[in-house]
């Protein structure tokens, strides 16, 4: 027995979940309860995938147990040792022997009382029987609590604009009661349909399966989505980032687009700032309301804070009290469209600095494809990557001119094949005899051997690339500007909860479906003979409300087929581009406008930097030549020319108040 793969894991899933949060959250920014329920149900959702393939070599031992060692073994009955009654069978000559199950047998081993002899090899990750039952009762409730009741709330209360905890407690019960009120229906209907059968004997037990039933229903049908666009948009995404023209004209393509949405977000910012303004000077200090607005004002751009301030000098004056007063209710509004404002303002600006310098340096790689020297060469600054202590200019050339693109050309070929593997496995794993899933073929040719090192790396890794194609479809979609994750630190608290109820109601039925893979599921192998994981045991089978579960072995395949087809010859996109919403067609007019103008929004980014470098370069001979008498001046100076070269920090948007 050794707890130290069990350590390593929850260790490892810590990182990832931390890394994650911290790579797209703000957690300085947004408020602790979000971070804490972000990371947990992250946490308890990589958890699944990094624990089940122990749960697998663990299920393989006791099988190996329940093969090779004799059913029943006498065992003297004494004060010593005490036996449980459910392992103890009565014989026609009235003495007792113990079942020697897999369960008694490793409660046994775990309390040091030993074993009979076997040939089975303990797995070198073996641990308790009680361990993983117990860890799946806890990650499993605990995800669907937060997935089903706690996320949804705290997503409405994240957007909520009230200014008190009670109000926002009351706004997102309000707007959860629909949500949940439709949830309700169904479940009630379901309830009457099960009380009203007399052949069904209604239970506690009977309610839980219903629930869990539906919860995996739910879930599989979302699982087919994710993985019909992840399975071939993963490894076609590999195969365009190593081709750089492509990815070049993609990124001017975005600039393009992004330019749209960015002038969108400063205009809207502007009506919002403009009827924070209006609300400001007429609710004076001596209104109730006023305190309202000093907390709206404080969501706002600090330049708009400072004008305000400044317009606000006379507020000890009197004034006749206008007649048209905003209301209380008109401030809540007007709270949640700057939260929201603010942060769709800051996420494309920080995209938009992003796709430049992505352009910057694909056209410098394009540029330095022909070096005679063989030394990378910067249009500007410095390599600030992760091996900047180690940089080398020719490395760098070697690395990005001539290896990186076939790498990834390779890693797009090994990804399209797993790819070919799940989609060939997914479509024949209900079938039984012969064994068609290539998954189940691999895991049972090690199971022959019980080489538990070689099942855990080829679970995991299969369990993984799943996880990855349904994963980034859930990282990579957008709605509108109602969930979009944004990476470095530009994902707002919405999106971020609703990425995380995404994958707790995801990860169930996709580590299920993974066990239907590899023939670990019963209800899919119809074999009573071989023992389940303990993860089954708690969380169920791969099945759906019975109306459906008889073709679901039918439409299930044909689902993931049809739309692996339909991502591959990019359906989807073109309907989109058809209906007048901007997506990258390379055999489109519309498209080939867009990426022109990409190219020229690079070119003048280039004469602003330019511009920007020369006058730098101007001052700094003027102060050579001079002295520093001036520095000071010119030290203003600069940085008055840096903002208005740059355009940035709210200047546009300030320009109607100062």
């Amino acid at each position: 027995m050794s707890i130290g793969p069990l350590i390593v894991d929850i260790g490892l899933v810590c990182v990832l979940s931390a890394f994650l949060l911290h790579h797209y959250g703000n957690w300085r920014k947004q408020h602790i309860l979000v971070t804490i329920a972000t990371f947990v149900s992250w946490y308890f959702s990589f958890m699944i995938i990094f624990m089940l393939p122990l749960d697998v070599s663990s299920t393989f031992y006791r099988q190996c147990l329940h093969v090779n060692e004799p059913p029943t073994t006498l065992v003297p009955q004494n004060e010593s040792t005490t036996v449980p009654l459910d392992n103890v069978t009565v014989v026609s000559n009235g003495s007792s022997t113990t079942t020697a199950t897999p369960v008694f047998r490793a409660r046994r081993e775990a309390e040091g009382l030993g074993t009979t002899a076997s040939s089975c090899e303990v797995p070198w990750s073996f641990v308790p029987a009680y361990v993983l039952p117990s860890l799946w009762h806890v990650v499993y409730w605990t995800s669907q609590v937060l997935t089903w009741l706690i996320l949804p709330l705290m997503q409405s209360y994240a957007n909520a604009g009230d200014f008190t905890a009670a109000g926002k407690i009351k706004s997102a019960l309000i707007e959860n009661a629909i949500y949940y009120g439709s949830y309700l229906l169904i479940f009630g209907i379901c309830l009457i349909y099960v009380a009203a059968r007399p052949d069904i004997h209604f239970s506690g037990d009977k309610l839980k399966v219903i629930g869990i039933t539906a919860s995996n229903t739910w879930g599989l049908f979302l699982l087919v989505f994710l993985l019909g666009y992840g399975l071939v948009e993963v490894p076609r995404t590999v195969w365009y980032n190593s081709t750089r023209g492509h990815q070049l004209t993609t990124t001017y393509f975005k600039l393009a687009k992004l330019s749209t949405e960015r002038t969108e977000s400063e205009e809207n910012l502007e009506d919002v700032l403009e009827d924070i303004r209006k609300a400001s000077e007429v609710l004076r200090y001596n209104n109730p309301l006023r305190k309202h607005v000093d907390t709206v004002i404080e969501k706002c751009p600090e330049e708009f804070q400072k004008s305000v301030k400044r317009g606000a000098m006379d507020d000890f004056q009197d004034y006749e009290e206008p007649r048209d007063l905003p209301s209380e209710k008109y401030l809540v509004k007007l709270h949640k469209k700057v939260i929201a404002a603010s942060q769709n303002y800051h996420r494309t600006h920080c995209q938009w600095d992003m796709l430049v310098q992505k352009a910057y340096d694909l056209e410098d790689i394009e540029s330095n494809l022909k070096s005679p020297d063989r030394r990378f060469k910067r249009s500007y600054g410095k390599y600030q990557g992760f091996f900047k202590l180690c940089h080398s200019p020719s490395v760098e050339w070697y690395w990005k001119c001539l290896f990186q693109s076939w790498v990834l050309k390779i890693v797009s070929v090994i990804l399209a094949i797993f790819s070919m593997m799940v989609v060939w496995s997914e479509v024949t794993f209900f079938n039984k005899k012969p064994v068609l899933s290539l998954f189940a073929i691999f895991i049972n040719l090690a199971k022959e051997n019980y080489n538990y090192l070689y099942i855990e790396l080829a679970s995991f890794v299969t369990i993984a690339y799943l996880s990855l194609c349904a994963y980034y479809t859930v990282f990579k979609i957008r709605v509108f500007n109602y969930y979009y994750i944004a990476s470095h630190h530009q994902t707002d608290a919405n999106s971020l909860l609703f990425a995380g109820i995404l994958l707790c109601r995801l990860t169930p039925p996709l580590c299920l479906n993974f066990l239907g893979l590899i023939h670990l599921d019963s209800h899919v192998t119809a074999d009573e003979d071989n023992l389940e994981t303990s993860y089954t045991q708690i969380m169920g089978h791969m099945d759906v409300i019975s109306f459906i579960a008889d073709g679901f072995n039918i439409y299930f395949p044909i689902a993931i087929v049809l739309l692996c087809f339909a991502t591959y010859f990019n359906l989807g996109t073109r309907c989109l581009h058809f209906l007048g919403f901007q997506q990258f067609v390379g055999d489109d007019d519309m498209t080939q406008d867009f990426v022109d103008e990409g190219r020229e929004i690079v070119k003048r980014e280039r004469r602003k930097i330019e511009r920007r470098l020369a006058g730098e370069t101007r001052r700094r001979q003027w102060n050579e030549r001079y002295g520093d008498d001036q520095s000071a001046s010119e030290s203003d100076t600069a940085a008055r020319f840096s903002n208005r070269e740059q355009g940035i920090q709210y200047r546009p948007l300030l320009a109607q108040f100062e």
